[in-house]
């Protein structure tokens, strides 16, 4: 009896496979595969951005693309373009978008890296544990009640605090300093997340203005529309230091991944290390919400096929995934407007037709592992 309980408990809240020793270590194999991910990735990266920036009531080919955006960098190369106006759409109004789409999918794919590692469960993503949602409420609240202050970064704080209200009520709803439980961690996401949306909706349903309602609500089904070079400057500093502390915890993640047994076995204070990174994954959450507005599915399905090509070791997940995870959001933007042109989809809608069948098909091969286990 006593030796059955250990082994139902390990299928059931290790579904994501800790990296193995070979992994870890780095063998040429992986090394190989890892740097390959990384060039194709990116070339695959720049295609996508140069083809989001030619996509508009203006085409432009993708030869003058490049060639503004090397005059603006190098500005001593000379633009192919006479036309200023074609200058400035390309400049002014695309380019930022695009970049937006790579710090968003970047930043939203590292959060799902972290936070399945950390709850040791493979549905565990922003919008499912109910830190999206979180956020789009706090952020709601202070666009209807309009006392933001300091534009952007009011709006990122008060994303910020929403997202880790949830992911602390997640946490503790979900077992707290016991023994997490995959499937209470995923019930108490979604109750969370319908929470917070009947809370937003309350506040729109008050608003006095409509004005502010109606961005709120096409805020919260996301967007990249408004993005301007000013909007870009939070979510890049925000990405850049979540990335460079999370990397500096790869060990750590590798350990928790592995089993609370484990981690404390290894020296890793495994309760303040997930505080840690709730609080950290909350203020990554808060940052890329606060510009985009919520996009499901996006910390869900690129973790994983990073997994899948470079392994579970997270030196080398985290960059892949967030590599992975610029590309998908820049192709999803691009199908967003060509799928209804010339009207543009909320990036939810495109990302729900390919997050919700990933997730039925992972939720049904973690309950097929239960039974065999």
């Amino acid at each position: 009896m006593t030796t059955a309980r250990p082994a139902r408990s390990t299928v059931a809240t290790t579904p994501v496979a800790p990296p193995t020793s070979e992994q870890v270590g780095g063998g040429p194999r992986w090394r190989a595969r890892y740097l390959g991910v990384l060039a194709g990735g990116t070339l695959l990266l720049v295609a996508a951005t140069v083809g989001s920036v030619t996509i508009g009531s203006v085409p432009v080919p993708p030869t003058e693309v490049l060639s503004v955006a090397a005059h603006q960098v190098l500005p001593w190369l000379p633009a192919d373009s006479g036309d200023p106006v074609v200058h400035r759409i390309v400049w002014q109004y695309r380019m930022p978008r695009a970049l937006l789409a790579v710090l968003v999918g970047a930043g939203l794919a590292l959060v799902g890296a972290v936070l399945q590692a950390v709850v040791r469960n493979p549905l565990a993503d922003p919008f499912l544990l109910g830190a999206s949602s979180g956020a789009s409420f706090g952020a709601v609240a202070a666009i209807v009640s309009g006392v933001t202050v300091g534009g952007m970064v009011g709006l990122s704080g008060a994303a910020f605090l929403g997202a880790l209200a949830a992911l602390v009520l997640v946490y503790v709803m979900a077992g707290g300093r016991g023994r997490l439980t995959p499937g209470r961690l995923v019930l108490a996401g979604v109750a969370l997340s319908y929470l917070f949306q009947a809370g937003y909706s309350f506040l729109l349903q008050r608003a006095d203005a409509a004005r502010l309602a109606q961005s709120a609500l096409f805020w919260l089904l996301g967007s990249l529309a408004g993005a301007r070079w000013y909007n870009l400057l939070l979510p890049a500093a925000g990405l850049a230091a979540g990335m460079v502390l999370l990397l500096a915890q790869w060990r750590s993640l590798n350990a928790v991944m592995a089993g609370t047994d484990t981690a404390t076995a290894l020296g890793v204070p495994v309760h303040r290390f997930r505080a840690q990174m709730f609080v950290l994954t909350s203020l990554l959450t808060g940052v890329m919400v606060a510009v985009t507005g919520a996009i499901a599915f996006v910390g869900l399905i690129v973790p994983h096929a990073a997994r899948m090509l470079v392994g579970a070791d997270h030196r080398r997940l985290l960059p892949a995934s967030a590599l992975l995870g610029a590309g998908f959001l820049q192709t999803v933007d691009i199908a967003a407007r060509l799928l209804d042109s010339p009207r543009e989809l909320p990036l939810s809608v495109v990302t729900a037709v390919c997050g919700v069948p990933f997730f039925l098909w992972l939720l049904r091969r973690r309950t097929t592992a239960q039974v065999v286990g």
